[in-house]
Parts: structure tokens; C-alpha cells; sequence
């Protein structure tokens, strides 16, 4: 999850990290639509898992959490199973 500059959290899926959160930070071609004109940027929350479809079904779920709910996501820094 990256934090926006107005405090607002992207959740988004990649195979490399460091690479795509590089690309939002530039604000460039590659950066999603949504954090365009929000920088700065802070990658907040990652996790890894086993393969794209968990990578997708995760996504899913955190994309479906109210906001406290996701700041404490953060806090917690880890997601242990999908419900």
C-alpha cells in the first residue's frame, strides 16, 4: 500500500516492489492514474505471497476494508489469512 501526499492509500500488486513504487514516485508515464499530482509517496504495507492468484485475492480483500481498518493493516504489518 502506498500513502498519498492528502493521506490517502493505493493498493495495487507487482512481482518487484522497488521497481513499481519507483515508477508512481517519478510520477511518470507509468505511475496509476490515481496517484498522479499526489506525491510525495510512502510505501507503507507490502507482503509477499506465493503466487499471482493470492497476490490478486489479497488485493481484493484489502481493497475491500474501510480505512481504519487498512491503517491498522499498517500497524499490524502483516496479513496472516485471507477470509
Amino acid at each position: 500500500m502506498i500513502r498519498s501526499n492528502c493521506g490517502s492509500l493505493y493498493t495495487g500488486i507487482t512481482k518487484d516492489i522497488d521497481r513499481r513504487f519507483s515508477e508512481h514516485d517519478s510520477q511518470g508515464n507509468k505511475c496509476a492514474r490515481y496517484l498522479r499530482g499526489k506525491a510525495p509517496l510512502e510505501l507503507v504495507f507490502s507482503q509477499s505471497v506465493g503466487d499471482k492468484k493470492t497476490a490478486y485475492r489479497l488485493e481484493y480483500y484489502i481493497k475491500k476494508l474501510s480505512k481504519a481498518q487498512k491503517e491498522q493493516l499498517i500497524i499490524d504489518g502483516i496479513i496472516n489469512s485471507l477470509k
